[in-house]
């Protein structure tokens, strides 16, 4: 069972910055693709980001693109989020998932999921 964790949600002002990180127990990280989701309140879950098992590709929500940058460290098993220019709608519940093989846009791909860091931007 892979598990994930994730730290560095809080409350910023609009136009500042936050870095998520999201720590995996699993030996065998650098197999897996790894993507970032976000959930606000009364609306569904929906992607952010994602990235290759060797972070060499990358692919990003329109709404975030320009803002928002993935990456990961698979030498210390850790995904990465760093978001900037941060605005009010960014305010959500972000999640790391997991998944082997390619990385994809659709939460239904993915099989591991952490629970949860949550974000607010203020106006």
């Amino acid at each position: 069972q892979v598990q994930l964790v994730e730290s560095g949600g809080g409350l910023v002002q609009a136009g500042g910055s936050l870095r998520l990180s999201c720590a995996s127990s699993e030996r065998t990280f650098s197999r897996f693709a790894m993507g970032w989701f976000r959930q606000a309140p009364g609306k569904e879950r929906e992607f952010v980001a994602a990235i290759s098992w060797s972070g060499g590709s990358t692919y990003y929500a329109d709404s975030v693109k320009g803002r928002f940058t993935i990456s990961r460290d698979n030498a210390k098993n850790t995904l990465y989020l760093q978001m900037n220019s941060l605005k009010p709608e960014d305010t959500a519940v972000y999640y790391c998932a997991a998944r082997l093989g390619s990385y994809y846009n659709s939460l239904n791909e993915y099989n591991y999921w952490g629970q949860g860091t949550q974000v607010t931007v203020s106006s």
